[in-house]
């Protein structure tokens, strides 16, 4: 009987695990949603837009989402209709504005961000050293994603000027975290931080580099 390679069988296999979870979290997202009176575009846009107070034009926010400009204009004026952004022109382009959430969309993210969830739930029955196992997973798994233009530059530690991977070897909390001068560990990484500021492509690539690796990468002060 003829079978695919190993290595083809054990990536059909992670895909396929991951589009169970994946089936989920649709769930999951579609019963918070109907709970606040939304559909799941419209929340993940207020979830987003949570994270980022100084606001996103359009265009950053459909590419986030993964949804096309057409989609977003009927989901950006829905959530305005319902008062829960608001536009602001661009005062650099009278073509642009940025959108932000009103008070209202911020309590209704916080809302939906404390609905129960079940992929939560089993996550929170793994192991700690399996948390973090999975989180730096997906971290490296997020980066290829970036490199290969499949998902927007994502606001993590390891894009972070501010970030020093292994700056305390041996330590429990290995890594450094300039921004606030401190150190962090394994679970302490964030995959969207509202500090980030992105280093520059080698800094971002020595930085990468020394995190597998496992060593100190020495990053210039700006």
């Amino acid at each position: 009987m003829d079978h695919a390679s190993k290595s083809e069988s054990l990536l059909v296999r992670l895909r396929d695990g991951f589009d169970r979870i994946a089936l989920v979290l649709r769930a999951d997202l579609w019963s918070a949603a109907g709970e606040a009176g939304l559909n799941p575009t419209q929340a993940q846009v207020l979830s987003l837009l949570a994270g980022r107070s100084d606001g996103l034009k359009p265009k950053a926010i459909a590419a986030h989402c993964a949804i096309s400009a057409a989609s977003i204009a009927e989901t950006l004026n829905a959530l305005e209709r319902k008062g829960l952004v608001r536009r602001e022109p661009d005062p650099d382009d009278a073509r642009s504005v940025t959108i932000r959430l009103t008070a209202k969309g911020l309590r209704l993210s916080a809302q939906i961000e404390r609905s129960g969830s079940q992929v939560s739930d089993a996550l929170a029955k793994l192991p700690q050293a399996a948390q973090e196992e999975l989180l730096r997973t997906q971290i490296t798994l997020i980066r290829q994603l970036q490199l290969a233009g499949a998902i927007p530059l994502q606001r993590m530690c390891l894009t972070c000027r501010h970030f020093r991977p292994h700056a305390h070897p041996r330590a429990a909390k290995p890594h450094h975290c300039a921004f606030v001068n401190a150190a962090i560990g394994s679970r302490d990484l964030r995959l969207d931080c509202g500090e980030h500021e992105a280093a520059d492509p080698a800094v971002q690539a020595a930085t990468w580099t020394a995190f597998a690796k496992g060593t100190s990468a020495l990053q210039a002060e700006p």
